[in-house]
């Protein structure tokens, strides 16, 4: 070859490597990238802008023996501008293939991206589709954020527990990790013969072949990724419907002892009784997973039906995730500095269910936190508390004082229609603070800014009628 035909072939492979790895070409006329990261201020890189995911469809297999996750990811998005390139939220795992609208896309990995060229610009308005091939062993995530524990895609020892909050949903498959990109889910997991697999949503039908069995599950309403689960293991299982017709699902880890609580009867109970205070529950399903995950012992509120870590030791614990479902799950913060509007909403749900019981009055729920809580539990601002300190345990208990102190501001009647207004008004949507102050000031005729001020943007204890 000569030494100009040699240079034209390196030149004409340098620019076929730039394009099969999503580099540098000149972007289309009046077209360019989705952001990578929405600048959460506690996440500034998580989520992505440019489109809004509408559906994602997950093909699932998972080996225990290896922990090895095979997936492909089929998301349909719609653009919110003329789009060049856009990026998902995936960590640690390998992409063998991207296809964007059935055509074979370049893409490029960062850290915890994948940065997607296709072939064509896709202008705004436009309804396209993403599949993503991958493969690896999930790693979970830790630190102080959730307790100092791992949270994510967690190994068990029959099979698999995964929790999302905040950030983690992203380490077992790729999507717009954000909880203002509300989209529908379908799962089909496939695991080996004698395992269940369980997801969000409702179950459609298992099928088995050459001893695996593929268990498809489908959730029609809006669902932030953070609430997206799936469990895998040994599971006794029940199904029914509450009193009051909400279909009701519940599995428990085969190797637990018999435990104290009924999950089941607790489970139906709540979700009809926040039915009457908060509104219609808002799902196609309620229950619970209850499984055994070593060194973990939390819960969370995923979407359908909550997850617990054993050991879960009061059924308060249950009624806390059931009213998730309205206040964190159907309306979701905007924002993660809001996480007082979940967990605070979720503890005063707490509270209302153990005076309804008659364990306890609120009143002297409120009274015992606000005499007995360390000095250090009123230096949280409740309405910012900062990335390494948003699950402290004031964000759950003085957000629940608050909401208290407002009821008492302003009078049965209208606190709690304001709780079913604002899981009415927001509705499988997004809500702030600043939204739910506006709505408590119109529903209640009273001015309540300072209130809300001095209980959640305020350190110190604040005294009594303030």
């Amino acid at each position: 070859m000569s030494l100009r035909l040699c240079s034209l072939a390196i030149a004409a492979t340098l620019v076929c490597q730039v394009v099969l790895s999503g580099g540098t070409a000149a972007e289309p006329k009046g077209y360019r990238p989705g952001a990578s990261g929405l600048g959460d201020p506690y996440f500034p890189s998580l989520g992505n802008d440019g489109y809004d995911a509408r559906h994602y469809d997950l093909s699932l297999s998972y080996n225990p023996g290896t922990s090895a996750l095979e997936g492909v990811a089929t998301i349909s998005a719609k653009a919110t501008q003329n789009l060049s390139s856009f990026s998902l939220d995936l960590r640690g795992l390998h992409v063998s293939k991207v296809r964007v609208n059935g055509r074979t896309a370049s893409f490029r990995r960062g850290d915890a991206k994948i940065f997607i060229t296709p072939r064509h610009g896709i202008p705004n308005k436009t309804r396209f589709t993403v599949e993503v091939r991958y493969d690896g062993v999930p790693q979970p995530l830790g630190g102080p954020i959730v307790d100092d524990s791992k949270y994510g895609w967690l190994k068990t020892d029959d099979g698999v527990f995964t929790t999302g909050e905040p950030n983690a949903t992203s380490t077992w498959m790729p999507c717009n990790d954000y909880p203002t990109d509300k989209a529908t889910f379908d799962f089909r997991i496939k695991v080996p013969k004698g395992l269940t697999a369980i997801s969000n949503g409702r179950l459609a039908g298992s099928r088995e072949a050459n001893g695996q069995v593929t268990y498809t599950w489908r959730g029609h309403r809006p669902m932030a990724t953070y609430l997206a689960t799936v469990t895998i293991g040994k599971f006794s299982t029940r199904s029914g419907r509450t009193p009051r017709g909400v279909p009701l699902y519940i599995a428990y880890d085969q190797n637990l002892p018999a435990g104290q609580l009924d999950f089941y009867k607790i489970t139906s109970a709540a979700t009809d009784y926040w039915t009457q205070l908060f509104g219609p529950y808002p799902f196609e399903e309620t229950g619970a997973v209850v499984d055994s995950v070593p060194g973990v012992s939390y819960a969370l509120e995923t979407q359908t039906k909550p997850s617990y870590a054993v050991p879960v030791r009061h059924e308060h614990t249950i009624a806390h995730e059931i009213a998730h479902q309205w206040f964190g799950n159907s309306v979701t913060v905007r924002q993660w500095k809001d996480i007082w509007l979940n967990e605070g909403f979720a503890t005063y749900a707490q509270w209302l269910w153990a005076d309804r019981t008659g364990t306890k009055p609120v009143e002297k729920a409120f009274r015992e936190v606000y005499e007995g809580a360390p000095p250090e539990f009123w230096d949280i601002v409740v309405g910012d508390p900062q990335r390494d300190t948003m699950f402290a345990d004031a964000v759950y208990r003085r957000g629940a004082m608050t909401l208290h102190v407002l009821r008492k501001e302003i009078g049965d009647r209208p606190f709690f229609a304001l709780l079913k207004a604002w899981a009415q008004e927001h509705r499988y949507e997004n809500g702030d603070t600043r939204q739910l102050i506006a709505l408590a000031e119109k529903i209640s005729g009273r001015q309540l800014d300072g209130l809300f001020r001095t209980w959640l943007f305020t350190k110190g204890r604040p005294p009594l009628g303030s």
